[in-house]
């Protein structure tokens, strides 16, 4: 596989917000390397672990806008969201936890908010088909 990258959607009304976290426009985002590695950056936030570790990809829609900004852990589950817009974003999870600067132990699920939502979900091998349930990440 080639090296794919795929950025941020980023609600530009937000930048303030999303400055501080070191968010860089034309650098962060998700990468899939050429030897099957997931690197999500976020700022000063990196997340990283083998493609295999990932067991499913699905878009996720209508985040509350006061919850979606930022690098920051779920309160209902030890998900991470790496968020730029309230719009929607690629939900991914893996198989072993993935630890981070915000959670040691491992968070079981990214979101992230990227440009090409249809694209990294397809790249993860996962479904194009949106869950019933909108999400309030």
């Amino acid at each position: 596989m080639m090296s794919q990258h795929f950025g941020y959607a980023i609600d530009k009304r937000y930048l303030p917000v999303l400055l501080p976290f070191g968010l860089r426009r034309t650098k962060d985002g998700v990468t899939l390397t050429d030897d099957d590695s997931f690197v999500a950056t976020f700022g000063f936030f990196k997340l990283a672990t083998p493609l295999a570790n990932i067991t499913g990809a699905h878009i996720t829609r209508h985040y509350r806008w006061w919850t979606a900004f930022g690098a920051r852990s779920s309160f209902a589950d030890d998900g991470l969201s790496f968020g730029t817009n309230h719009d929607g974003g690629v939900c991914i999870h893996f198989a072993e936890k993935v630890p981070s600067p915000l959670r040691r132990s491992g968070h079981s699920a990214l979101t992230v908010t990227v440009a090409d939502l249809e694209g990294l979900t397809t790249a993860l091998g996962g479904d194009q088909s949106e869950p019933p349930a909108t999400s309030s990440e």
